[in-house]
């Protein structure tokens, strides 16, 4: 244990309240192994005692999130760089040793095995503060937007069981009017006590657009239905406090947004991502976030294959020509490239006539957004290797 070896590899498997570190030397042999508390002191000291067994130190995790959030950036602070392992290949890696146990220890070494045995693992940039806000930012709109649409559906359900008429009358995932009304009134019967005239005048004095048409469809609903159905007064209650619970969270996100968009607009590429059409601010701050470093990719296929733009081989024997998506690849960048690319071909330009060409090559709608992402993969990466807006027809070649 007191030899200084050349190299070690170090692997790790990182968790919330702990993580174990196992070091292997170039035979494979065991070095060190022990479990260490997700605590500044105690990376430390585990630091210093990996270090101390070689000249070099090779690290790799397999997890790159908040759990090793510490970790990373003790490990940045001391000049010591780590890569990224996939847990579906540990999980294969450890299938090739023996024994079928799974224990922390078993994870990190088999880890620190993967690293050792393969060198073309992704490294692991501790991310700038823009980068490391913009994450923070565009994952709890995630949370909330999630929140939102379970909200809705628990809404829509309990009101299809006490009124189903109004469920039907609007779309209240984007009628800001509908669930002000659901505020106040949510049952037949309360409804046409209230009258045309007098719930037009509440809901105008509640900022509701088109007061007079929201208050027609409601009543019109109401005169649809005279039963009384049971549950009614406790759905109604229900009813109207997730209609409240909505409209407040529409105000959150709409604040979250606001943020995002001007955090992604101080990043010094902001303007060239924005002229890609269809790349808002949203969705230009989750590519930031997804594709991290852009000085990885060495050309634009790189970049289309970490979104899983581009088909693998899978051939077999005779079998040739056999391609299929991925199935390791960023899902956050790939939705990235479709979002943008499924919102480029509403308006005319470049992006919508090869969206055509391909509709009419025979390809489905799928395919043709899919071929239209790969494609607008490689502008993005070359506008932003030339630091220069897009531009709907392409610019002059000059001679050299």
């Amino acid at each position: 244990m007191n030899e200084q070896r050349d190299q070690v590899w170090a692997g790790i498997d990182a968790g919330k309240g702990h993580h174990w570190a196992a070091v292997v030397d170039n035979s494979g042999a065991t070095l060190w192994s022990k479990k260490i508390d997700n605590d500044e002191t105690a990376i430390l000291t585990a630091m210093g005692e990996i270090l101390d067994l070689a000249d070099a130190v090779h690290w790799a995790v397999d997890i790159s999130g908040t759990a090793s959030a510490l970790l990373l950036a003790l490990l940045a602070a001391h000049g010591q760089k780590a890569v990224y392992v996939p847990g579906r290949t540990v999980n294969r890696m450890a299938g090739a040793y023996r024994g079928e146990a799974k224990t922390d220890a078993r994870d990190a070494y088999a880890i620190a095995e993967t690293a050792r045995h393969r060198q073309d693992f992704t490294a692991i940039d501790v991310p700038a503060q823009l980068a490391a806000d913009l994450a923070l930012l565009t994952t709890h709109r995630s949370d909330l937007m999630a929140d939102r649409v379970r909200m809705i559906n628990r809404l829509r359900d309990v009101l299809t069981g006490i009124f189903p008429a109004l469920e039907r009358a609007f779309d209240y995932s984007s009628h800001k009017g509908a669930l002000v009304l659901l505020t106040g009134y949510q049952t037949p019967a309360a409804l046409r006590r209230r009258g045309h005239a007098r719930l037009t005048a509440w809901l105008a004095n509640r900022h509701v657009r088109s007061a007079d048409q929201v208050a027609a469809a409601a009543l019109e609903a109401a005169q649809a239905q005279h039963t009384t159905l049971p549950g009614e007064d406790v759905a109604a209650q229900i009813v109207a406090d997730l209609a409240t619970q909505i409209l407040a969270l529409n105000d959150r996100i709409k604040k979250i947004d606001r943020q995002i968009r001007d955090t992604f607009r101080t990043h010094p590429q902001a303007p060239v991502i924005e002229s890609m059409p269809g790349m808002g601010p949203l969705l230009g701050a989750e590519f930031v976030v997804a594709a991290g470093d852009l000085t990885a990719y060495t050309d634009a296929g790189h970049l289309a294959s970490a979104a899983g733009l581009v088909p693998v081989a899978r051939d077999s024997g005779r079998r040739t020509g056999n391609f299929h998506r991925p199935k390791r690849y960023s899902r956050r960048l790939r939705r990235v490239f479709y979002m943008s690319a499924q919102t480029s071909i509403i308006r005319d330009g470049p992006n919508r006539d090869f969206y055509l060409k391909k509709r009419a090559e025979g390809c489905k709608h799928v395919q043709a957004v899919i071929a239209l992402a790969r494609r607008r993969a490689s502008v993005l990466w070359a506008l932003l290797r030339d630091n220069r807006a897009f531009t709907p027809a392409p610019p002059v070649t000059q001679a050299a």
